[in-house]
């Protein structure tokens, strides 16, 4: 404001004006170096903490840390593609650092597919499976905690602490609790992923529901249309590219998730990948994670193009 006006040209009025808006613009900056000063103090208050109460000491470890990365090269630049593929490995001396044809999953009696690729093949079908009860558990709830769709507080309020309790918890903690009790394997991680992905998608579900054009829901119900026929014709058309957005994003997260959950028993490559880390496997370890990175990039695209497809080229074009 001082730039743009002279003081001499201002009256007591503006000169008044623009005392105060110097005085809150003072005001903000303290405010906000003391919040910057206080985030400082607590993030390193944290890190000393947690350096005093971890046995290793993280800072007196931190300078071995590229130790670990190079323990991980392998002797042999394409001895990553051979435990990719599951090919027979020169350096085999009959243990399992070596022993990448023994994974082969065989179809038939000449073709097979490779041990990292089924597995992950696993991970990605619980991903899927997950999402898609998610998605549906998701839609049906997220219309019922709605507050501009289900006026009545006696289901919306129900729903919506239903779906909080469902997410309170990370996904391998529930993981964790269905292993204990249905055993190892894919179903507990499938219940996980699912119980939290019901939870996100639906509280992203019904804000996008509550922020809707209300217009199209006054015309049905102006024509006598029922509450199904209201959430149906009147909502659904409009949300539905968000929670198709909202859907293809939880994919990604959740083949993330199914990976860290095999690594407790949950199936999948996560194990895989654990036991090649523990044992010191190092082109086993690259070959599982070259082999993530390139799913997720996949899963990143199909995404992308999906998305397009579902919400039509207009909406990405820029405005000029």
């Amino acid at each position: 404001m001082a730039s743009l006006i002279g003081n001499n040209t201002l009256g007591e009025g503006g000169k008044l004006v623009e005392r105060h808006w110097q005085e809150l613009n003072s005001r903000r900056r303290l405010y906000t170096a003391l919040s910057l000063a206080l985030l400082f103090l607590a993030l390193t208050s944290s890190l000393w903490f947690a350096n005093e109460t971890n046995a290793g000491k993280f800072f007196d470890r931190l300078p071995y840390f590229f130790d670990f990365i190079e323990d991980l090269l392998p002797r042999d630049g394409m001895e990553v593609v051979r435990a990719l593929f599951d090919l027979p490995s020169p350096y085999d001396d009959g243990s399992f650092k070596y022993n990448y044809p023994e994974g082969r999953l065989y179809l038939t009696d000449s073709f097979y597919i490779p041990e990292y690729v089924h597995k992950m093949l696993e991970t990605v079908n619980i991903a899927i499976l997950s999402t898609l009860i998610g998605l549906a558990f998701g839609f049906l709830l997220s219309f019922l905690a709605a507050k501009n769709v289900m006026p009545n507080r006696w289901v919306r309020w129900p729903a919506r602490r239903f779906m909080e309790v469902l997410r309170a918890f990370p996904e391998v903690v529930i993981a964790g609790f269905f292993l204990a009790i249905l055993s190892l394997g894919a179903v507990p991680a499938i219940i996980a992923v699912s119980v939290h992905t019901i939870g996100a998608l639906g509280k992203m579900f019904f804000e996008v529901v509550e922020n809707a054009d209300m217009k199209p829901e006054e015309g049905l119900r102006a024509a006598g249309a029922n509450w199904v026929e209201r959430v149906w014709f009147g909502f659904v058309p409009q949300v539905m590219p968000n929670f198709m957005s909202y859907f293809l994003l939880r994919l990604e997260i959740n083949v993330r998730a199914s990976t860290i959950i095999g690594a407790v028993g949950g199936g999948g490559i996560g194990e895989l990948l654990r036991l090649s880390i523990g044992q010191g496997h190092e082109a086993k370890t690259l070959a599982i994670v070259l082999l993530l990175f390139t799913t997720i990039f996949a899963v990143d695209q199909f995404s992308a193009w999906l998305r397009r497809r579902l919400v039509g080229e207009q909406a990405f074009n820029a405005v000029v």
